[in-house]
């Protein structure tokens, strides 16, 4: 391939990081315990866990729980990401914070969705993730 290295370099892209280690058996615990507990200081609702386990790639376990108010579920996103990083995990990534009807949380091996009743029956999530769903085998009836 002809072309300086830096050339070659640019078509290639960006190199790419080391994947972080994945938290794994008892630490996992730890932080889902962690994300439970916050959520039900702040009063949130309908909290389920739901193992993704080789099931998913982006992450082993997902956990949803309700709030009633836009104000409530910012107050839950933040005060989730003050207490992982005083349990010693690292810093997580929040979207929707802003005022939505739906917050995602991505804290590495567990995500975090907080919704507003009507947005989480709409996205079903559960439904979605569900293990009776794999169960089925994907089968509906007609």
């Amino acid at each position: 391939m002809p072309g300086t290295p830096r050339k070659k370099a640019s078509i290639a892209g960006p190199r790419r990081k080391k994947a972080e280690p994945k938290v794994t058996g008892p630490e996992l615990d730890r932080m889902q315990a962690v994300i439970v507990s916050s959520l039900e200081d702040d009063k949130a609702e309908d909290v389920v866990a739901i193992d993704l386990a080789g099931r998913a790639s982006f992450a082993d376990r997902m956990v949803i729980a309700t709030g009633l108010a836009d104000r409530q579920i910012s107050a839950m996103a933040t005060h989730l990401n003050e207490k992982l990083v005083e349990a010693g995990f690292k810093k997580t990534r929040v979207e929707g914070a802003g005022g939505t009807d739906w917050v995602l949380i991505d804290a590495g091996d567990i995500i975090v969705h907080l919704f507003k009743p009507e947005s989480r029956t709409l996205y079903a999530l559960e439904k979605m993730w569900s293990s009776e769903l794999d169960e089925d085998g994907g089968e509906t009836e007609a």
